[in-house]
């Protein structure tokens, strides 16, 4: 098929589960990479209700199957209305939208299940409800084609990361902190199979389960009580002897790891030594930066040329300035030179709502989009599922 420029919308809504972050973008052929530019973005926080139902089912031990099905038809719905006023709000015509939907459980390794080992993933968000809403064809499910070639089903947005960053000259490291952290990091000079991503471990997770339970607030705004507390060193210790942190990669974490039971074991060990609410997140936020700085250290460092290295955040973690301050700290003696997207003129919320309109492009145009050195995969694979309007 002879590739053509689209107007497609990308819709994302990550593991903190808050809400739904809508970027439309402009993709057309290039002669090595695709021109991406990002024409707008929006952002839509969940009802109270929604984001309840939607934590409810992470990760849970059973939900009633009408839950399930009530869930994911509600989440089609909140992704057309926010498509939709996307639309009225900038005035344009759309050719495509790619969603990724909102996963509610995410298996990247095999396990048994009634007589079979398997690896499996569920990302809630009914296609059909938004193509028939908006009369444009959806690219949804894009994980299960990278599984099914022996990948882990992530991390996909660094393909966004290559075709907007890779430099002949500088080596960069895209750093995503939203509810899971990931990175992508690609060495100067480095072609689409040298690209290294992974998931880092937790990113706001912890801070903002923590945040909820001790403070009533959805999150820590700006880092603000963090940078009152005092880092618990035993209980930040005991936190990075998680065995996740010894994975080597192509790896994958979500709730599953560092979900409400882990936050809960995490306050535990907290309040076995400090009744300070402030210390707790500020431990919690130490764990974060500690976490994504031994994974460079460990993983990344040795495959980075000398020089500086440009170290790109975003995300909702981009906005916590105890946060960055904890990782640019860190950071510092490995030539990471620290900075927030929007620097780039990418907004920190709308990277990876525009990844998936370019994977929903790579898919209508039978193109691969899975990087294979970053998810594990066997080979190249075209990803997801169109449904038509």
């Amino acid at each position: 098929m002879t590739a053509q420029a689209m107007i497609v919308a990308g819709v994302m809504s990550g593991t903190s589960a808050d809400g739904i972050d809508v970027a439309l973008v402009r993709i057309a052929p290039g002669k090595s990479r695709p021109k991406v530019t990002l024409l707008a973005h929006e952002g839509f926080a969940y009802s109270g209700a929604l984001r309840r139902s939607v934590l409810a089912a992470m990760n849970a031990a059973s939900v009633p199957t009408g839950e399930l099905a009530r869930l994911n038809w509600r989440l089609g719905t909140a992704y057309a209305e926010a498509v939709k006023e996307t639309r009225r709000r900038h005035r344009v015509k759309l050719d495509l939208i790619g969603c990724h939907g909102q996963t509610l459980y995410h298996q990247a390794r095999a396990m048994s299940f009634a007589g079979r080992r398997f690896a499996c993933t569920w990302q809630a968000g009914e296609a059909a409800v938004i193509a028939a809403a908006l009369g444009v064809p959806v690219v949804s499910n894009f994980r299960p084609a990278d599984m099914l070639a022996g990948g882990q089903g992530a991390p996909l947005v660094p393909l966004l990361d290559y075709v907007l960053f890779a430099d002949a000259e500088r080596g960069r490291v895209l750093q995503n902190i939203g509810g899971i952290a990931n990175l992508t990091a690609i060495p100067p000079g480095a072609g689409i199979d040298r690209v290294i991503a992974f998931d880092t471990g937790p990113g706001n997770m912890v801070i903002d389960a923590l945040a909820q339970e001790l403070f009533g607030q959805s999150f820590d705004r700006g880092g603000a009580i963090a940078a009152r507390g005092t880092i618990l060193k035993p209980v930040l210790a005991s936190g990075m002897r998680n065995s996740y942190y010894r994975l080597k990669p192509p790896r994958t974490a979500g709730r599953e790891q560092f979900g409400r039971e882990y936050a809960a074991l995490f306050l535990a060990a907290c309040r076995r030594i400090t009744r300070k609410p402030e210390d707790a997140l500020a431990t919690a936020t130490a764990l974060t930066a500690e976490s994504i700085a031994g994974a460079y250290r460990k993983f990344v460092a040795a495959r980075m040329k000398s020089g500086r290295v440009d170290y790109i955040v975003s995300g909702g973690g981009a906005k916590n300035e105890t946060l960055m301050s904890m990782l640019a700290e860190r950071l510092e003696p490995f030539g990471c030179a620290l900075s927030a997207i929007d620097e780039f003129g990418i907004p920190a919320s709308a990277k990876e709502a525009a990844a998936f309109a370019l994977l929903a492009w790579q898919t209508w145009h039978r193109r691969p989009g899975n990087i294979p050195s970053a998810t594990g995969a066997s080979r190249p694979a075209i990803l997801g599922q169109v449904t038509y309007a």
